[in-house]
């Protein structure tokens, strides 16, 4: 393939042709295989696909489900990767059902996977695939969770000093996947006074793994505390069988208060604690107490209760020399929120996300985000926490995020919204014709990350990158989505999930928009929604 590949490019290279091709994308757009876990993070920006899958399928012989790639493209995969290369199907599928019976999808993703994609020009993806082993060890007078060399294939189990080596129970015990036969049966070894190897067998291949029980004088380990604005999680390793108990106060204290057993939970040779109701950017202290002997004391300090920059909406501001541009943030004042309006009025037209004296609460200005098109483009009405940075040709190029290290509970707001019919689509950033003549929606999410940056956002479709909720580096989110006509304010709570139990957010990303489609030029002309009083709840 890759010699054939490489002679059309020169042949290609030698004959003039002055007719321009189409520019068309091929992008994968979905993707499925056998024992996925969670959905694939695609990243369009490089072209990579991320995957994760349980240990009860091989992936060295993991087979594709369902491949979607946009503008009919063809696909060949790396064809040292292919179980059966040349039964590897030259286009994408929607599911196994709709391949011949001669068709193999299988792949080896034991390494990364390169996929090319052609339509009238080549992408090349890289397409990844990590296997989740759940490996635990748990053995009698076992102190904390066994420690994993996975490169080396070791494990090291600690135990209390009174536990013989030589007569140990083996409670349980998985080195490898959940389904592999176990050589000799970890049941039937009692001693451990030397090292101990086992043989984890799973899809016809054999792994070593080397046991280590080690004595320890503690009766607890790891313990470690991560807090958050008003509470705090506790967790570490204990001696098995061990009660747990939990005291903290705020460091000027005097009196400990101790947390109620119904907070505490202990799984095996481990447990996690819950500390509530705890105040804001404040120092404590913690102890653990295992089996009624007190532990080291732990300090930590509560993150403050960061509140929204304007998130009244009641600041807006204008540039004498360009009168139809409208700012969401007072004269000489920093910006929290930015729009679309730069795009809009480039062009000649005007703001459409603007201030309104119809608010909530009869005070200030709330924000008017009207879907309109635009001279050459549909654009709904937008606004987000970060900053308009260019145009490219007729397409927005924007920076998602602000700094924010806070843990609200949930997001408070007002709004109204008079959708109209979806009337508008643009099929060079989608085929979204099949939602023509329903009702417009509008769309409110708010995104804890821990990004490095903020995220570029293009909607070009040539460098196409949106915002994606199940993106790994999204901690907590929330969202509003609505077709609902309402005249009057409506005050809604949208409680925060947070997907990571210690992952301490870097921006955050709050977007309004008159339509859920916008990013792909599709909704409904004069859709508008309008928002007051945004406000983070901390509980």
């Amino acid at each position: 393939m890759a010699l054939i590949m490489s002679a059309c490019y020169l042949l290609n290279s030698c004959i003039e042709n002055d007719v321009p091709y189409p520019y068309l994308v091929g992008q994968i757009s979905g993707i499925t295989v056998e024992g996925m876990t969670g959905n694939p993070e695609i990243q369009n920006n490089n072209r990579t696909v991320s995957i994760e899958v349980n240990d009860q399928v091989d992936i060295q012989t993991l087979r594709i489900t369902r491949l979607q790639v946009t503008n009919e493209a063809s696909v060949y995969p790396d064809s040292a990767k292919c179980i059966t290369a040349q039964a590897f199907p030259e286009k994408g599928f929607a599911s196994l059902d709709s391949l011949p019976s001669t068709a193999d999808t299988r792949i080896n993703f034991a390494g990364p996977v390169h996929f090319m994609l052609t339509t009238y020009q080549d992408y090349l993806w890289t397409v990844s695939v990590t296997q989740v082993f759940n490996r635990s060890i748990e053995l009698s007078g076992q102190v904390g969770n066994a420690i994993f060399d996975v490169k080396n294939q070791q494990a090291v189990v600690y135990v209390t000093e009174d536990q013989s080596l030589k007569n140990i129970t083996v409670k349980s015990m998985q080195l490898g996947s959940s389904i592999a036969t176990t050589t000799p049966d970890p049941v039937t070894v009692k001693d451990f006074s030397r090292p101990v190897t086992f043989n984890i067998a799973a899809f016809g291949r054999t792994e070593q793994w080397t046991v280590n029980v080690l004595y320890t004088d503690n009766t607890s380990s790891d313990i470690t505390v991560f807090p958050r604005t008003k509470q705090a999680v506790l967790s570490g390793g204990i001696r098995s069988g061990a009660s747990v108990a939990v005291e903290y106060k705020e460091k000027s204290a005097t009196q400990w208060n101790e947390l109620s057993s119904s907070n505490i939970t202990v799984d095996g040779t481990s447990f996690t604690a819950e500390l509530p109701g705890l105040t804001p950017a404040t120092v404590y202290e913690c102890r653990v107490n295992i089996d009624g002997s007190a532990g080291s004391v732990l300090d930590f300090t509560t993150a403050s209760a960061e509140m929204l920059t304007n998130g009244s909406f009641d600041e807006w501001s204008q540039d004498a020399s360009k009168p139809k541009l409208w700012y969401p943030w007072a004269n000489g004042g920093s910006s929290f929120w930015d729009t679309g309006n730069k795009g809009a009025t480039l062009v000649g037209g005007d703001s459409n996300s603007i201030p309104s004296e119809e608010t909530s609460n009869g005070k200030g200005y709330a924000a008017k985000l009207e879907s309109k098109y635009v001279l050459v483009k549909f654009a709904a009405g937008n606004i987000f926490s970060g900053s308009y940075v260019r145009t490219d040709v007729t397409d927005g190029v924007l920076s998602f995020g602000r700094p924010f290290t806070s843990f609200p509970t949930k997001l408070k707001l007002h709004y109204k919204y008079s959708p109209k019919k979806i009337d508008k689509t643009n099929a060079s950033y989608g085929d979204f014709s099949y939602l023509l003549g329903r009702s417009d929606s509008c769309f409110i999410y708010l995104a804890l990350t821990d990004w490095d940056a903020p995220l570029e956002i293009r909607t070009r479709p040539a460098n196409r990158q949106l915002f994606d909720k199940n993106d790994k580096n999204v901690i907590a989110y929330t969202e509003l989505i609505s077709g609902t006509e309402s005249t009057s304010y409506q005050e809604v709570e949208l409680p925060l999930t947070y997907r990571y139990a210690n992952r301490t957010p870097k921006y955050l990303v709050l977007v309004a928009t008159s339509s859920k489609y916008g990013d792909y030029f599709t909704g409904g002309e004069g859709s508008t929604l309008w928002i007051d009083d945004f406000e983070l709840v901390y509980e």
